[in-house]
């Protein structure tokens, strides 16, 4: 739902698993994401729509940043208006997460998203709850390929079922939980080390 005097947005990205598909880091959508505010936006807007008021008072920022990080979430294509409302006597614009918005499976769009994912999760652990359960682990394996393309389909229709629970934001008998996720494939010391050589722009 938008404005017909509005300009036309971005292309939509679609795939069910989440936040899966690949752009490159010329693609305005990356841009967009590689912002660790950003992240938590979508976050919050994939189950419910949300309007920078309430996305201020979630994350703790001025609703003029809200206001700011929305807008550049919306030119990039990544959320969509789904109501306006009246609201203490204004107009209230209520956005949702696109299903299907990208992260990044290209590796030139892996250092930008690995810098936001880690200020979230540095954010995040800070705020574990105690006593509580979690999964906790940190891997750089040589496995089959096999194992690989098992694990990698496995997780993401993990990731695809946890998105589909989704609530709206303190929906009673729900809990907030943190993840953060991010597995490719890796190059050898030696590999890489090749590749800067034959690669004549490499310092």
């Amino acid at each position: 739902m938008r404005d017909l005097c509005e300009p036309p947005r971005a292309p939509r990205y679609g795939t069910r698993g989440g936040l899966l598909a690949a752009v490159t880091t010329t693609d305005p959508a990356l841009r967009a994401l590689a912002h660790p505010v950003r992240l938590r936006m979508l976050s919050l807007m994939w189950a419910a729509p949300l309007s920078a008021a309430e996305l201020s008072r979630e994350l703790g920022i001025s609703h003029a940043l809200a206001s700011q990080h929305l807008r550049r979430l919306d030119a990039a294509g990544l959320v969509e208006l789904t109501e306006v409302r009246s609201h203490r006597g204004g107009r209230e614009r209520r956005y949702r997460t696109v299903h299907g918005t990208p992260l990044s499976n290209r590796q030139d769009g892996a250092p930008l998203l690995a810098e936001a994912l880690a200020h979230n999760l540095r954010d995040r652990a800070a705020r574990r709850a105690p006593g509580q359960d979690g999964v906790t682990s940190d891997a750089e394996l040589w496995v089959a390929p096999e194992a690989w393309d098992t694990f990698r389909t496995r997780m993401a229709e993990l990731l695809a079922d946890l998105h589909e629970a989704a609530r709206a934001p303190h929906t009673p008998g729900s809990v907030l939980l943190g993840a953060t996720v991010m597995a490719f494939l890796v190059q050898a010391d030696e590999e890489a080390g090749e590749q800067a050589e034959e690669d004549p722009a490499a310092p």
